[in-house]
């Protein structure tokens, strides 16, 4: 993979992780927002514990995908950062906020789109000739 494109990569991993991770706290703070009012009526009736309660857990997924993302499995936590921000869309859909699930569909095909290049990176790391100097 050309220099160009690496660097690109590189920063859509560190925006997707730096953004999983800081939003993942931010749940437990409350300081962005009020995540608990963007649990929609239908998913709150169906949870076993309060919408507050249930941010927390939100929150620490979204922490460890942004982990995953900028150290340990960044292919892996890609995945899971695009299907986490659809089942997102979703729920805010039902919740009404329309605008921002279209944000998150957005930002679920930016993931999934990072998970597919890091892939790529990977591939033509593995099949990149050795240089004769090197063997």
């Amino acid at each position: 993979m050309d220099h160009q494109l690496g660097w690109r990569v590189q920063a859509l991993r560190i925006a997707f992780g730096l953004t999983a991770t800081l939003a993942g706290l931010d749940k437990f703070f409350n300081i962005l927002a009020d995540w608990s009012a963007y649990v929609s009526p239908v998913a709150a009736q169906l949870l076993p514990v309060s919408a507050g309660t249930f941010m927390y857990g939100v929150g620490l997924i979204e922490f460890a995908v942004g982990i995953a993302i900028l150290f340990a499995a960044p292919v892996i936590g890609a995945y899971v950062a695009s299907a986490w921000l659809l089942l997102v869309a979703g729920n805010l859909l039902l919740a009404g906020y329309v605008d921002v699930a279209v944000r998150d569909v957005v930002m679920s095909i930016a993931a999934l789109t990072l998970a597919k290049l890091l892939e790529l990176r990977q591939h033509v790391a593995a099949v990149a000739p050795v240089p004769s100097f090197a063997r």
